[in-house]
């Protein structure tokens, strides 16, 4: 495990350290660590625990992070650490975003390492992930910058929990980001998932209007806390009103894991009622996931209503885009990063060895 420097902390009058990549401030005596695990006291600073290590690394299908627009069916390079800035009850990745065991950290491999094997396997992007990367924000920006450097893309799948300082050097490290909003109520938030919601919307707002990273949108909808009309219906008006009508959201179904098992897993028919509340409000490309509901997975445009990308789970079928990313019948462009032609990736799911230490 290698243990390496950060920027983000600052000294406090009592002698301890404050970490400053998070709202959640975590302030740490010597040899403790962050609420996150990955971060902790040494020698009278903040560092990063297991700076290339990894819990895993993976290929997966760009859908699958979920992003539809940015470069569809091309083949994503993923990976994640341990532990993680929020509490959820639910969380889908409990065993490596929940993990307080160094031994999750199995795979070993150097940002540069990273990046050439992503670019052996055909890789257009690589996405940290699995994990928040905003905990393992060193390591995710120099393999980003490795990346880079070989022509591959960055995209991050978070929570959007960061503070403003951390935020504007982690997101310039990323062209795409698929940000988790867990809910629309701070209740939610503060019960289910141990945080607050009012950073993440500024996160948010942050990445729509001073950023170019692409982003979409997602929400695990579970039955009985965050799937009401209203709360749905407060939500989609938010984004349309601060962050535009073309920035995609994904409704994806719950199923009960780690602590929150009370719940049923979530009906398909609320999904496609929650994308159904997000078009009335004006919402041009809203999504259903984690169900077989290939109309709802699908891209339509949004002017003459023709197919643009048939997906069945993470499997494309129809293209209806031109070489410049527009709508073959219309014209109208679909915004989001298009390659001339689509990935033929398909719902593969490679992992990927570096070797263990």
């Amino acid at each position: 495990m290698s243990i390496h420097s950060t920027q983000f902390w600052h000294r406090l009058p009592d002698g301890r350290v404050q970490c400053d990549v998070c709202p959640r401030a975590c302030q740490l005596h010597e040899g403790q660590q962050g609420f996150c695990f990955m971060r902790g006291c040494r020698d009278g600073a903040v560092v990063l625990d297991g700076y290339g290590r990894s819990s895993g690394f993976c290929v997966d299908p760009i859908e699958k992070k979920p992003l539809n627009h940015f470069l569809p069916g091309t083949p994503v390079l993923s990976f994640g650490t341990a532990g993680c800035n929020l509490a959820c009850r639910f969380c889908q990745n409990w065993d490596m975003s929940k993990s307080r065991e160094q031994d999750t950290l199995a795979a070993a491999a150097t940002p540069e390492a990273i990046a050439r094997r992503a670019a052996q396997l055909g890789c257009r992007s690589v996405a940290y992930t699995y994990n928040d990367p905003v905990i393992f924000l060193e390591y995710a920006v120099d393999a980003a910058a490795a990346c880079r450097a070989l022509g591959i893309r960055n995209v991050a799948v978070t929570a959007g929990y960061v503070s403003p300082g951390a935020r504007e050097v982690f997101f310039a490290a990323m062209d795409a980001a698929n940000v988790d909003l867990k809910a629309f109520t701070e209740d939610f938030y503060h019960r289910v998932c141990g945080a607050r919601l009012a950073p993440v919307l500024d996160t948010l707002r942050y990445l729509r209007h001073e950023t170019r990273v692409w982003v979409e949108l997602t929400t695990l909808l579970i039955p009985g806390y965050n799937d009401s009309d209203q709360e749905l219906d407060a939500m989609t008006c938010w984004v349309v009103d601060n962050l535009g009508v073309d920035v995609p959201m994904h409704f994806t179904a719950y199923h009960p894991d780690w602590k929150l098992r009370d719940a049923p897993p979530t009906p398909a028919a609320t999904l496609r009622h929650a994308r159904e509340i997000a078009r009335r409000n004006g919402v041009r490309y809203a999504y259903t996931g984690n169900v077989h509901d290939s109309a709802g997975d699908s891209t339509w445009c949004r002017h003459c209503g023709a197919l643009l990308i048939e997906r069945d789970w993470y499997q494309l079928g129809a293209w209806g885009l031109d070489d410049q990313g527009r709508c073959r019948s219309c014209g109208t462009p679909l915004p989001g990063v298009f390659e001339a032609q689509p990935g033929t990736w398909g719902p593969r799911r490679l992992p990927v060895a570096f070797g263990a230490t």
